[in-house]
């Protein structure tokens, strides 16, 4: 017996060539139970997800400002279960919760 895996659906937008992902994408899986987290500290070879502070989140317009930097907008994303997985430029990524709380870390 096969099993068959569900592949993790993502978007990106028009400007923004889904290659230029990279292996992002192949570090999530919809099969495995834990949280966007672990999985990325588990395959990410280049120290796991590092959450780095001081990003402020807007829920509305999802996007990501930091102190004296101009507000980023979400190039490409997933669902994973109740996570909100958001790739910014910068290789910025942020994992948002249900509550709206986010954790941002850069995956490059």
């Amino acid at each position: 017996m096969t099993t068959k895996t569900r592949p993790m659906i993502w978007w990106a937008s028009a400007e923004y060539p889904f290659d230029a992902l990279g292996f992002l994408p192949t570090f999530l899986s919809a099969e495995d139970p834990r949280p966007a987290k672990e999985q990325f500290d588990e395959r990410y070879v280049y120290g796991g997800f590092q959450p780095f502070a001081g990003f402020k989140f807007d829920p509305d317009g999802l996007t990501l400002k930091y102190p004296g930097d101009p507000e980023l907008f979400p190039v490409a994303g997933t669902q994973l279960r109740d996570e909100t997985i958001l790739v910014y430029p910068h290789a910025w990524v942020a994992i948002v919760q249900k509550d709206d709380s986010v954790q941002v870390a850069r995956m490059d």
